[in-house]
Formats: C-alpha cells, structure tokens, sequence
C-alpha cells in the first residue's frame, strides 16, 4: 500500500478515442517539466521567485492555462513537477486540471513526495486513450521522493508500455534508477521511457542503459535546459526499436524552466492502443 509520502490518483472521463490507421496508428507523445506552473526566466529567479514552490499566486493558473492550450495537440503526454493539490497550487490538482484543459479523457497521477499542506510534488500522465494497467514504482535513492509511473495502452498481448520518469540530480542515483527501469521494460517489446532525465545524452549513466537494454533514444539534437538560453540537454523520450520514430522536436515555449520535447511514432499494426480492456488494475511497487 501507499505509504504518506507515495500515493496515486487515476480518473478518466467519457471520451471516444481517435480512429486508428490500418497500418498502424501514428502517435504523439510529450515530455515536459512544468515546475508547478512558475515561468522561470533568469537564474537569479530561483531564489527571487522561491516563494512560489510553496505558496499560491495569481499568475500560476494563467500559465497553467496556456501549458494545458498548448499539449492538446498531442495523443500522451507524461508531465514532470506536477502539484496534485496542495497550498502552493491553491489546492487545484494540477493533472486533473491540465486534462480538462486540454480535453483528455484519461489522466494518471502520482504523488511522490508531500510536504504537509505545501506541496505534492509528482508525475502526471494524460492520454487519448484508455490505460489497462498502471503501476507506481519507488525508485531507488538516498532522499525518498523519487518514483516512476508505467502505464499500459492497447490490448494485454501487444501493450504500448509508457515509463515516466523524474531522475535525481546524483549520478549514482540516476545510474541505480536506470537499472531499476532497464529491469521494468525487460518483458516488453513495446516500451517508451521519457521524462526529464537530469542527465546529457553522452552521459555514462545513459550510455550504460542504452548498453543493458534495446532501447534507443530519440535524438533531437537540442538543449532543454535552462529554457531561457538552453545548455543542457535533460529531457529525452527513448523507445523500443520495434516503434518507428517520424518525428522529434524540442519546442520553444517559456511556460518552464524547461524545454517540452515531442515526438511521433508509427506503432506496429498488432499495437492498437483502442483495444485496452474495461478494467483497470492498479499497482503500487
């Protein structure tokens, strides 16, 4: 079970799913750090606007609004530094409500770290399309508070499964969580792991799970970070070889800190993301 620190939220809503293609479905993901909704534009912000990550203020819905405006256009986004209701986020789940915004029907949370009343620091993954399984994992490091969210679409047989990550600033720690989700998509030929990675893509930690798994990162050749003058390539989508990759691009919107990063896929014919099963299971590691 949940402990305080670790707990989840799974809601959809009546929606109809896109129609697939007869070839296979053409798919578009998204990463993106949202920091809470706080629009970061010089480094001396960090601590002029540190107030922010823990009390409300009136221009966090704005932005929030026009974040929500701009991942419509996209079938599954996975959302990083999400607020699931707390002081700082005027008590607004901040999953639930970027769905509404951007009319997903299917939305899944995940809280890894509260803070009393101030803060509930997690991930969030909205989709188009019904998930048939997910499972909260507890990644391995030194400070709790860093977890995962897999999400499985499509028929049991043939799942698109989708990893959502927030790694830890520690090399060590992002080198132990890498192993930990290199042993989660082991069993699975079709697998996305995205997320801000907090590491290059040169980066040992990253080679290392390039090495022990199939996976492939799709390279969009762009800094993520800061998003004001990006220097740092942090956010990253890797997939199975078995998904085709159309397109990747880094978009230039200052909602964050950070960069969002996109990408489409082609999926396989056997993967239809419309065939998930009515039940849903939920899973905390």
């Amino acid at each position: 079970m949940p402990s305080m620190d670790d707990t989840h939220r799974v809601t959809s809503i009546p929606h109809s799913a896109p129609t697939p293609r007869s070839q296979g479905q053409i798919l578009r993901l998204l990463s993106y750090n949202i920091q809470v909704g706080i629009t970061t534009r010089h480094y001396r912000q960090y601590i002029t606007n540190s107030w922010k990550h823990v009390l409300p203020y009136p221009e966090r819905m704005e932005t929030l609004r026009s974040i929500g405006q701009f991942i419509a256009g996209f079938d599954i986004v996975g959302l990083q530094e999400l607020d699931t209701g707390s002081l700082r986020s005027g008590f607004v789940d901040q999953a639930e409500y970027l769905a509404q915004v951007a009319m997903f029907p299917h939305w899944y949370s995940r809280t890894n770290r509260r803070i009393g009343r101030f803060a509930q620091h997690a991930l969030g993954l909205l989709g188009r399309y019904r998930a048939h399984r997910i499972v909260e994992h507890r990644l391995p490091s030194a400070i709790p508070g860093r977890g995962a969210l897999e999400v499985h679409f499509g028929s049991e047989e043939a799942p698109l499964v989708v990893v959502l990550l927030h790694l830890s600033l520690s090399r060590r720690a992002r080198r132990q969580q890498f192993d930990y989700v290199a042993r989660v998509i082991a069993e699975h030929r079709y697998a996305v792991v995205m997320g801000d990675l907090n590491c290059q893509p040169e980066s040992h930690e990253m080679l290392a799970l390039l090495h022990d798994t199939d996976l492939r990162m799709a390279p969009h050749g762009e800094h993520t970070y800061p998003s004001w003058r990006p220097v740092q390539a942090f956010d990253h989508i890797l997939m199975s070889p078995a998904l085709e990759v159309r397109e990747t691009k880094v978009y230039p919107v200052a909602y964050s800190d950070h960069l969002p990063v996109g990408l489409e896929l082609l999926l396989p014919p056997e993967v239809r993301l419309d065939d998930a099963p009515v039940e849903l299971e939920c899973v905390v590691e």
